[in-house]
């Protein structure tokens, strides 16, 4: 896809009680999914969250690294770090 694109990283916690962004973990984002990390259901849940967080179909997110780990990399395409950021940073309630 042309145009912009940013690279979050992430730090999820699969198994929560419900899936929500949490708000910033260092240079990260803390991500709650409720799904298990198993068969690639919180990466699932993951690519999902982020899609409705930014309103953009599920296609345009990518999980670059980090796929068996917590700790991951993500790519959205069509979004900038600016407009990512301030989606991220709205308390899940008000979104």
């Amino acid at each position: 896809m042309e145009g912009p694109s940013t690279r979050l990283r992430l730090r999820v916690s699969p198994g929560a009680p419900r899936s929500e962004i949490v708000g910033s973990h260092g240079e990260a984002w803390k991500v709650r999914v409720a799904a298990a990390p198993e068969s690639g259901k919180a990466n699932r849940a993951v690519a999902d969250l982020l899609a409705a967080t930014f309103e953009i179909p599920r296609a345009r997110i990518t999980i670059v690294n980090g796929k068996t780990s917590r700790d991951k990399t993500v790519v959205v395409e069509g979004l900038t770090s600016e407009v990512a950021g301030e989606r991220l940073s709205v308390p899940a309630g008000a979104r």
